[in-house]
């Protein structure tokens, strides 16, 4: 029977039009517990072709859920063009329609086009619009947004304007303190880690790494363990990060590395570079499927290091500080609204001078953490073990069920 003629008693409308990575944690969390309490319906696109899920899901949704419902509520991303849909669907327009934005794309990057004609970059810029364009409107028709920071809550408001004056003529202009801002929220990302889980895993890594050095002090001293566990993508600055990894090789500073996260078709060259030079510290290389596996590699990394030049949270650096690494960030983007000034650099120097300090010294950098060294040069070193214990979904979770409340 076609979906558009059966019929639907629950009231919740739950639609994913990119079901994977973050998008698909965030939908799976929130319907383990509408299971257990909520009549629903979930919608689901796969997690491919992110573009053209942007551009064409509305018409797909409108055409597969049915025309006879009850639904009150209806949540989406913002990968989903909302004002399409309500527009091909006009029974949906009285549901109370809640969207959570896990990016924005008014401040997204686009990669330099230099090796293109200026015509193929107009067409590039022209079709990039169009996914801010449609964030807008879904926007403007949306009764409550979520961000999942304050960072891309601001930047998306703040931007709105001078986003829309790419317009050619006719240009708009949106009173975004009255139309919008009233009906945006801040709502974390929730990771779903308990920490008696993070706890076995971290005790496992410890009395592994104890039989294998047979020696307290041999344990205590080994060499610095740094964590690259981003996507394998430009927007992810490895340049910088690989750089700075290169400078303190020339240098003669030991260290070893972790080079996982996601990876896609291309990849930028200067992984290859980094394989070939990096080889002698190199502990694990590559995109690892399995969910333990990549856990056991965050337990055993001391320092986990972003160099982003985008993020509007970062699921994979506040997990590698739920498992113990202690976390090198840029002081830019969400990075100063997330984690503590001392955890935070300027300039590329910096970050080279931090990663010198910490790896000539890894067992007075081990005690720094834990408050137990009184070494100047590390007193910017703090303990935060705990600190990433509000983004749990345990402690989320009230506010993320909240939302479905008729």
């Amino acid at each position: 029977m076609n979906a558009l003629n059966s019929k639907s008693s629950a009231e919740i409308c739950v639609i994913e039009a990119f079901y994977g990575g973050s998008h698909k944690q965030l939908i799976d969390l929130i319907e383990q517990e509408l299971k257990l309490k909520k009549k629903y319906h979930l919608y689901t696109m796969s997690a491919k072709k992110w573009h053209w899920r942007a551009r064409c899901s509305a018409l797909h949704f409108s055409q597969i859920i049915p025309m006879e419902h009850n639904y009150k509520i209806l949540f989406t991303s913002s990968v989903l063009n909302l004002s399409e849909l309500v527009s091909l669907r006009k029974d949906l327009r009285s549901t109370k329609k809640v969207v959570y934005f896990h990016e924005n794309q008014l401040v997204y990057p686009i990669q330099s086009q230099s090796t293109r004609n200026k015509n193929s970059i107009e067409n590039k810029q022209q079709r990039d619009f169009q996914y801010g364009y449609n964030q807008i409107l879904t926007s403007l028709v949306a009764d409550v947004i979520f961000f999942n920071s304050n960072y891309n809550r601001t930047t998306f408001l703040s931007n709105i304007n001078s986003f829309l004056k790419q317009m050619p003529d006719y240009r708009v202009r949106l009173c975004v303190e009255k139309e919008l801002a009233p009906k945006c929220r801040v709502l974390y990302f929730p990771i779903n880690l308990n920490q008696s889980f993070i706890d076995t895993i971290i005790n496992k890594t410890v009395l592994h790494q104890l039989i294998g050095t047979l020696n307290m002090e041999k344990y205590s001293n080994r060499p610095i363990s740094i964590l690259w566990s981003h996507r394998w993508e430009h927007d992810k600055n490895p340049s910088e990060f690989f750089n700075a990894l290169f400078k303190l090789e020339d240098m003669g500073i030991d260290f070893r590395l972790n080079v996982v996260g996601e990876q896609f078709a291309q990849v930028p060259d200067v992984f290859n570079e980094a394989r070939q030079k990096l080889g002698s510290k190199i502990e694990k290389w590559g995109y690892l499927s399995s969910k333990l596996e990549y856990f056991e590699v965050l337990s055993q990394s001391d320092i986990i290091i972003s160099t982003s030049l985008h993020e509007f949270f970062g699921v994979s650096v506040i997990e590698a500080c739920m498992f113990g690494a202690y976390p090198i960030l840029p002081n830019r983007l969400v990075y100063p609204e997330l984690y503590p000034k001392e955890c935070l650099y300027s300039t590329e120097t910096q970050l080279v001078k931090k990663l010198k300090q910490i790896c000539s010294r890894p067992k007075q950098f081990r005690l720094s953490r834990q408050n137990k060294s009184s070494e100047k040069f590390l007193s910017e070193i703090i303990d935060t073990r705990n600190y990433f214990d509000k983004f749990k979904w345990d402690v989320l979770k009230k506010d993320f069920i909240s939302i479905f409340e008729l």
